[in-house]
């Protein structure tokens, strides 16, 4: 890897698109002189939405033009098969290629991962990938796995998915040995199912830093660096989570609306409410890493802002520095073999 990294952007992926991703990556250029993206869709489109940025082509903003789109609602498998010139794949293929040290994708999740999967493949000893991000806390920042990635997994994935989330939080936050907790229904040992129960004799088992069961409140309290779970329960947490935060602004701003008294002490209060909403604003804590393959790739929500997609782009910067797969490769080994 070059000193000047190189990111492809899926343009045309998301709710929003190329208006949304142009904007995130004419900010990140501004604000990263060591930065080099290349924005890969429609070539027309992303000229426009340039133009309309007061920004154009040049050796740091560059384009890759790919014919099609994949849909947000379009089945994994249509596009793996009858999409392999559209943006999301052409910007995957990129990284294979060596043209890119990391993607940054907005779109169709299932798709996102399919694709990455087939063209990079995963690293050795890992079966299942999964997407792993930053959750807020009471006392700081927790990485939670898997997010979405896989609805049914075994007591083996989960101790992957344990031995990933620990390696990136060690690369990224240079945490010697990070503790590690299982999502249960309940702390205590007779408590969830036997897979989970199997997972955490499977964890207790490995050198990880491993602390035992955490509860769905534990998450937000920061009780572990690391909260392994399967995708389904992941990806139900992660969505409840936002949709919490945004009722609770959305209260607030409701009730200092209410008349002039509470308008007054809203505007009193205004520095405070705004650290608040920065601390709990989904848009900083977007961009979740797809760990286990053998190369970068985030995947930012599908309704993304500028704001949010150009967090992805700075959570792409950061792995590509730290060099993530290529060190869970180095550790995967020691990590996954059970103490005798």
């Amino acid at each position: 890897m070059s000193d000047t990294p190189t990111i492809a952007l899926d343009a045309m992926g998301g709710d929003i698109g190329a208006s949304v991703v142009v904007s995130a990556a004419v900010h990140a250029i501004s604000k990263n002189d060591n930065l080099r993206l290349i924005l890969v869709g429609d070539e027309d489109t992303i000229r426009q939405e340039l133009k309309n940025n007061k920004a154009d082509v040049s050796d740091r903003l560059l384009i890759k033009h790919a014919s099609q789109k994949v849909e947000m609602d379009e089945l994994p498998s249509r596009a793996l098969r009858g999409k392999k010139d559209s943006s999301m794949r052409v910007a995957i293929n990129l990284v294979k290629e060596g043209e890119a040290d990391a993607t940054v994708s907005a779109g169709n999740t299932g798709a996102l991962m399919a694709t990455a999967r087939f063209v990079l493949k995963t690293l050795p000893g890992i079966d299942r990938p999964a997407i792993c991000s930053l959750m807020p806390t009471t006392s700081g920042k927790t990485h939670m796995l898997d997010l979405g990635a896989n609805v049914d997994t075994s007591a083996e994935n989960l101790l992957e998915f344990a031995v990933m989330g620990s390696v990136l939080v060690n690369a990224i936050h240079n945490i010697e040995a990070p503790t590690v907790g299982l999502l249960n229904i309940g702390a205590e040992e007779i408590k969830g199912n036997e897979r989970v129960k199997e997972a955490a004799r499977l964890l207790s088992d490995s050198d990880l830093n491993y602390i035992g069961f955490v509860e769905g409140d534990d998450i937000y309290h920061g009780k572990a660096n690391v909260i392994v779970c399967d995708g389904f329960i992941g990806n139900v947490a992660l969505k409840s989570s936002e949709g919490v935060a945004k009722m609770i602004i959305h209260f607030l701003r409701s009730s200092f609306k209410h008349n002039i008294y509470s308008k007054l002490i809203g505007l009193l209060a205004m520095p405070v409410l705004y650290r608040f909403k920065k601390s709990v604003d989904p848009r900083r804590y977007n961009g979740a890493s797809l760990l286990g393959l053998q190369g970068t790739v985030v995947k930012s929500h599908g309704g993304a802002d500028s704001l949010a997609f150009y967090t992805a782009i700075q959570h792409a910067m950061i792995a590509i520095q730290e060099n993530v797969p290529a060190r869970i490769s180095q550790h995967l080994e020691t990590h996954l073999t059970s103490k005798a």
